[in-house]
């Protein structure tokens, strides 16, 4: 049998002994210890401090009581807001069947004539059938002249800006294209807009997405969540209120869902405007669809608006562009790419990420003279600041097949007919994927 050997310190033996039950003292200090620190935080749940002094002790940021670290539990829902989230898990369900013979309904809300309606007049010809017209003119009976425009004219009423007259005359507008089954896509219109593409573009655009485009952002200042309300409460929480763009395009659905509700639609009818004292300057028609559909449907929306409007002035009111501001290249730059508010405004703010490529990127810097600026400047600018915000492909068309610096140039003899049903499909297949 092996032998276990000592050592010998001193004149002490040391051997393996056997084990003993640690000692309780410590255990009992930290079972004390953690009673009280529990009883301590259940104390200040249930008899939450007042001053200021007993506050900062817990939380720098002051009195904050502890529920707002816990989960909310989740609200139930009144008869009214579960009729409506029922109806719209309903109206969505439906499938959207895009025919040949599906429509867009252009609708025009303007307060009189239509000054670009020969314009318009151009873009439609030669396709009708894929086409329908409305218009909603507040002050003066409009004058047509274009057979696209004329009985067009909708029972109309006045609208005053900033009021929820200008959603009644939205929601006239849509409950009048909706009676037609065939129209799919719903585009609202003022008397100031012009198309910038082909009417095959748009209509391409429009009927293969699976998303509508509805302006849509999140606003913590005073003209955003600045603008909500109590009276709003519970059905409208304020951190799903909504700001963006009254200009929208949405498909059949969300038409359907716009047209029929009340519950929302009373909310800002009621407690969004000039006439409400307490939140005079809500401007309902900013508010009301993005919150609607952020809080109804949220993934069915792209968050922007295929309208391009110029808030730059900042001012209550978009830029008015005058005769010699329209210039082609005013034009192209609208064309060449297609961004959406927010990431203009970002774009033209920047300062920070532009100077490292106007400083060490381009032909002037000798260690870096490959380097092509616009290629590489708003990539990654939104790849590090909102990969999720953007689709990763533009939407013109770009032939580089023959690989040198500049792009291919399309001579008169390129553009055959199978050239451009070519790109088209090609267009088609992007927008599905997307």
């Amino acid at each position: 049998m092996k032998a276990i050997r000592g050592w010998r310190l001193g004149r002490t033996s040391h051997m393996p002994g056997a084990h003993h039950r640690a000692r309780t003292e410590k255990p009992v200090w930290i079972i004390a210890v953690v009673s009280l620190i529990i009883m301590f935080v259940i104390g200040a749940y249930m008899f939450p401090h007042h001053s200021k002094a007993a506050c900062y002790m817990l939380s720098s940021k002051g009195c904050k009581g502890l529920t707002d670290w816990l989960p909310t539990s989740p609200r139930k829902f009144s008869y009214d807001e579960i009729t409506a989230r029922v109806v719209t898990r309903e109206v969505l369900s439906s499938p959207l069947v895009i025919k040949k013979s599906s429509k867009i309904a252009f609708m025009f809300l303007t307060p009189g004539t239509l000054p670009f309606e020969k314009l318009w007049d151009l873009f439609f010809r030669g396709h009708e059938g894929k086409l329908s017209v409305y218009i909603h003119a507040s002050k003066d009976t409009p004058v047509h002249t274009s057979r696209y425009f004329i009985n067009r004219d909708i029972p109309s009423d006045e609208v005053v800006w900033g009021t929820i007259s200008m959603i009644d005359a939205e929601r006239r507008l849509l409950a009048n294209a909706l009676r037609d089954p065939e129209n799919q896509q719903f585009v609202l219109l003022s008397d100031s807009c012009v198309p910038l593409r082909s009417f095959e573009y748009m209509y391409n655009y429009m009927m293969f997405s699976n998303v509508s485009y509805v302006d849509c952002f999140y606003d913590p200042g005073r003209h955003g969540t600045g603008r909500h309300t109590d009276h709003m409460l519970p059905e409208i929480p304020k951190e799903d209120f909504r700001k963006g763009s009254q200009w929208f395009s949405i498909k059949r659905q969300h038409a359907v869902i716009t047209a029929a509700d009340s519950l929302y639609y009373s909310k800002f009818r009621d407690y969004c405007g000039p006439g409400v004292e307490s939140n005079k300057y809500c401007i309902a028609d900013e508010h009301y669809l993005p919150t609607l559909f952020h809080m109804l449907d949220p993934g069915g929306i792209a968050n922007w608006t295929l309208t391009y409007v110029d808030w730059s002035e900042k001012k209550w009111h978009p830029k008015t562009y005058m005769p010699e501001d329209i210039t082609h290249e005013l034009l192209m730059n609208l064309m060449w790419f297609s961004m959406k508010p927010q990431h203009a405004v970002i774009t033209a703010a920047d300062s920070l990420y532009y100077s490292k490529f106007r400083d060490y990127c381009g032909p002037g810097v000798e260690s870096n003279k490959y380097c092509i600026a616009d290629e590489h400047c708003l990539p990654t600018l939104f790849h590090m600041l909102d990969p999720g915000g953007i689709a990763n492909w533009t939407l013109t068309y770009v032939d580089w097949s023959e690989k040198k610096w500049h792009l291919k140039t399309y001579m008169p003899e390129d553009i055959t007919h199978e050239l451009l049903k070519n790109l088209i499909v090609l267009i088609t297949k992007l927008l599905i994927v997307s």
